[in-house]
């Protein structure tokens, strides 16, 4: 039976053609199948058909149902579409030919980049091998003998030069490199023979680290991202080389990686880390290994960095005044300024005596004041000399029903020395006993001559309870500042000093900082004595923060990374490199200087005073306070209590909460813990609780110093004194066995006891002094004798007595001493 059943196949009809398909298959199997395509209609108008006008005519309708007009309609739409089927087909081919376009210049362009970068590289690589061959000829030609200079190659013998561009260099030749050395035996391949040594792993030469193909691969990238294909010149540079420094500090300097300076180091036999300090002469060879210049600084010369230019006088603006109330304690410093301030702030002070430097600013006829309140006591003479050196104008506080007093005397010395003008207020104008002339007068002996005396130093009388001549006082300090006219720049960097410092426990270290020059702002790094750090907020007298502070402003400045002593000058520096290496500079040179003074300089010196300290008693203390100045203040103090028999030894002295560390060297040494406005955390309550570590709180410097007086006054040894009761004839001199030696005695004077002490003496030289074995009156044991009766006395231990000889009968008693 056929495939086709005796039927036709089926078609499409006569208007079809018939055509044959090529089908491919998997595994290369094939197939041709037969297809028809039915040709298009064409519509052909009959020749018998009217025309259009002629339908028209007839009515508007054809023969065959269709108008002549819709006709028309439909030919013009065919006409348009194929018109816009052509555009199309011509606009399609016009973009293809463009994506080809641009398809053909990408692929040009990287090919372009390729072919550049293989160049490059192979530039480079013929470069070394050039230097390495020149290299190689410079050092066998120093080791071989001198051989005749062979005759130049003609032109025709001359290798063909190839054109490597503008940086190739002359005399390159691009023929095949000799894989032979020297001797003319080849090489037998890349193979490592022997072991690979420290030297040549680190010269990355055989079997050395080699670059991967994905390292090549990005390096290409950057490379081809970066646009260019530039090759960044080495930058020699000038290297400052103190006597010692770090490695990676080196590096840093050098603008060279660490690890590269560790790596010439080892080549250099030196196994060194990042960490480790170098000494200057091995980081000379370095510098100069790496190609650059070195500049040998000594240590010093890390402070240069700060600015030390003078301002230009067309920088300079006009600054407020910094005001020093100054006098002696009690005579109401602390209350003028609170008239001034109009606040309270002496009844906070413990005592009613102001134990810190004050820092405050107050508007006074449309001016900043800035005022500085020092203690009046005599243990904060160093704080009083502070607030001198750091202010323009002092007011001297004598109280109108007191006298002068020594506190006065020092505030007025502090003055002269610092050479600030002075302006007398003379306060407690309300008091009864208020006498100002006889101030005045006073003051005449140390050569402070007021106004109304023909002087020209001036003098208010105010009452800080009443308030009354606030208002001139604040009017002779503004007189005073124009005559000053002071001034400063405050468009550089900041310089000011620490008037007070302390550890507070959630802020850290703060220190109130009176801005002298320039402006301070958040974020400036500085450094401040021997400590340093970033200004991470600055606070002002009333307790709110400010982003800035400039000339003559007082604020406390956190972000220290430790307690700065007060009197030390802040300056502001670049970096924080600076900053660091500055703080280790001065902490390293103040340890020197702490050590050259303890230190004895000879043997016999050191002799000397381990013979005069063994004699003399110590009370060890370890000394806590709130701030810096208060811990000076009593440090100096306590120094000054003692003798040549007792002394105060300050074991450790700071700021801050009493903590377990300070707990445990007071435990070591024997010694109480003095906490003065401060209190300890409860690790160091529970430490002291189980090592019996006596811990004291102050608040008032006068308590603090005469409990220490009195326990120093404890360690003197006690005065021995002796009372003479009696004397003693020897009349005759008996042998009693068991006993010895008795003398029987005539009591000639005072009284005879048996518990005295007794000398012998003979020919009024004393010859024994001890004591009496026994005291007999006739044969009964008694207490004492009376003088003119007789009794037998015998000597503790002591024999030798004769006919005629003296006793003397005498009594100890101890008196305790008191330190003055």
């Amino acid at each position: 039976m056929s495939d086709q059943d005796g039927k036709k196949p089926l078609g499409l009809g006569g208007g079809a053609r018939s055509g044959t398909v090529k089908q491919s298959f998997a595994r290369g199997r094939t197939n041709n199948v037969v297809v028809e395509t039915k040709r298009k209609r064409i519509a052909v108008p009959k020749p018998g058909a009217q025309s259009a006008a002629a339908v028209n005519a007839q009515g508007g309708r054809s023969t065959g149902g269709t108008t002549d007009a819709e006709m028309e309609r439909r030919l013009k739409a065919l006409q348009m579409a194929k018109a816009r089927e052509a555009e199309d087909t011509e606009r399609r081919a016009r973009e293809e030919k463009e994506r080809e376009d641009e398809r053909a210049r990408r692929r040009a362009d990287i090919e372009a980049k390729e072919r550049e970068e293989r160049e490059r590289v192979e530039l480079a690589r013929q470069r070394a091998e050039e230097d390495e061959r020149r290299q190689r000829e410079a050092t066998e030609a120093r080791t071989r003998p001198a051989e005749p200079t062979p005759a130049e190659p003609t032109a025709a013998e001359q290798p063909r030069q190839r054109n490597l561009g503008p940086d190739a260099r002359p005399g390159r030749s691009d023929g095949p490199r000799k894989r032979d050395d020297d001797s003319g035996k080849p090489r037998t391949g890349d193979r490592r023979s022997g072991k690979l040594t420290l030297n040549q792993a680190l010269a990355g030469g055989e079997g050395g680290r080699q670059r991967s193909l994905a390292s090549m691969r990005r390096k290409q990238e950057r490379q081809r991202k970066g646009g260019g294909n530039v090759v960044q010149e080495k930058v020699m540079r000038e290297v400052r080389l103190p006597e010692t420094i770090v490695v990676s500090e080196l590096a840093n300097r050098m603008s060279e990686r660490v690890a590269a300076v560790v790596k010439a180091l080892m080549q250099n036999g030196m196994m060194v880390t990042q960490n480790e300090v170098l000494d200057a002469d091995t980081a000379e060879l370095i510098i100069e290994e790496f190609g650059h210049t070195v500049v040998r600084v000594s240590d010093s010369d890390v402070e240069q960095v700060i600015d030390v230019i003078e301002d230009k006088p067309e920088s300079l603006v006009d600054r407020a005044p910094v005001i020093t109330i100054m006098g002696h304690v009690d005579h109401g410093k602390t209350s003028l300024l609170d008239a001034i301030r109009k606040t309270k702030v002496a009844p906070g002070e413990a005592g009613g005596i102001t134990q810190h430097i004050g820092a405050y600013q107050v508007e006074a006829g449309g001016k900043p004041l800035t005022f500085l309140d020092t203690p009046g006591h005599a243990a904060f003479t160093s704080m009083r000399a502070r607030g001198a050196q750091v202010t323009d104008i002092v007011v001297l506080v004598v109280a109108a029903d007191d006298q002068v007093m020594p506190q006065t005397i020092e505030a007025i010395a502090h003055a002269k020395a610092a050479e600030v003008p002075i302006i007398v207020a003379i306060n407690k104008m309300d008091r009864p006993g208020a006498n100002p002339q006889k101030v005045r007068t006073d003051l005449l002996q140390h050569e402070i001559v007021v106004e109304e005396m023909s002087g020209d130093v001036q003098d208010v009388e105010v009452s800080a309870k009443t308030g009354d001549g606030i208002d001139k006082l604040l009017e002779a300090i503004a007189i005073q500042a124009e005559i000053l006219e002071l001034k400063a720049n405050p468009a550089r960097a900041a310089q000011g000093t620490v008037v007070e410092a302390k550890l507070d426990v959630g802020r850290g270290p703060v220190a109130t900082v009176l801005v002298q020059n320039g402006t301070l702002r958040r974020g400036d790094i500085f450094v401040v004595g021997e400590q340093w750090g970033k200004v991470r907020a600055l606070v002002d007298d009333q307790g709110q923060r400010v982003d800035e502070a400039g000339p003559s402003f007082p604020v406390e400045v956190l972000g220290l990374n430790g307690t700065p002593g007060a009197g030390d000058i802040l300056n502001v520096v670049a970096t924080e490199a600076q900053a660091r290496e500055i703080a280790e500079y001065r902490e390293s040179a103040a340890k020197d200087k702490r050590a050259a003074a303890g230190a004895a300089t000879t043997l016999d010196q050191m002799m000397a005073k381990a013979r005069d300290d063994k004699d003399v008693s110590e009370l060890p203390l370890v000394i806590k306070a709130d701030v810096r100045g208060s811990a000076e203040a009593i440090h100096q103090a306590l120094e000054q209590i003692g003798n040549e028999e007792v002394r105060v030894r300050i074991l450790h002295s700071g700021v801050g909460a009493i903590t377990e560390s300070d707990i445990t060297l007071a435990e070591a040494s024997n010694a109480p813990v003095i906490g003065f406005n401060v209190r300890a955390n409860a690790p160091a309550r529970a430490a002291a609780n189980q090592k019996t570590v006596e811990i004291r709180y102050y608040s008032v410097i006068y308590d603090l110093l005469d409990d220490i007086k009195q326990a120093a006054s404890g360690l003197l040894s006690a005065e021995i004194r002796e009372t003479f009761i009696g004397y003693a004839e020897i009349r005759e001199v008996f042998r009693v066995t068991g006993v010895g030696n008795v003398a029987g005695c005539l009591v000639t004077e005072g009284v005879a006891r048996r518990s005295a002490g007794v000398r012998l003496l003979r020919d009024d030289v004393v010859i024994h002094e001890g004591t009496l074995k026994t005291l007999k009156r006739f044969k009964d044991e008694v207490r004492e004798v009376q003088s003119g009766q007789e009794c037998g006395m015998a000597f503790e231990r002591y024999d030798d007595i004769r006919k005629g000889d003296i006793i003397e009968i005498f009594e100890r008693e101890e008196v305790e001493r008191t330190l003055d």
